[in-house]
């Protein structure tokens, strides 16, 4: 099939399954023109590459574990040791950017805390600025 018909059975754009391709995640066949197609074995493929993005994984990730991966039923099924091994990188990876999210939290947490009372009620802080505004020239 071509990738319109194919896009259409995925429920993923054309373009995106350009971008798969071109990141390595999906070698569709040519025709002598040169127009993309497509298998019904490539469904499954592009399933478990929507699945593995869903996971959080880039598509140089996805790339190295799609051999090693395949989805069934709905669920994604590691079938050899390396997708493992990487995938347990990947899991330490998203552990430390969490811890990093964490910490930027809590400083932003602590300056919110630091904030002067005026500050942090909007409506005092409103009517402190048009007080000011209004104790000038134009008091009579």
């Amino acid at each position: 099939m071509q990738i319109g018909e194919f896009a259409d059975r995925t429920g993923v754009p054309q373009r995106l399954l350009r971008y798969y391709e071109e990141r390595g995640l999906l070698t569709p066949g040519r025709t002598d023109a040169g127009h993309r197609t497509f298998q019904d074995s490539d469904v499954p493929r592009v399933e478990t590459i929507r699945a593995l993005l869903a996971a959080g994984l880039n598509t140089e990730t996805i790339r190295i574990v799609l051999p090693c991966t395949d989805y069934r039923a709905g669920h994604l099924v590691p079938t050899c040791t390396e997708m493992l091994t990487h995938l347990a990188g990947e899991q330490d990876r998203q552990t430390a950017s969490i811890a990093r999210l964490e910490r930027s939290k809590q400083a932003i947490d602590g300056l919110l805390a630091a904030a002067p009372p005026e500050l942090t009620d909007p409506v005092r802080h409103a009517a402190l600025h048009n007080m000011h505004e209004g104790s000038g020239a134009d008091r009579v």
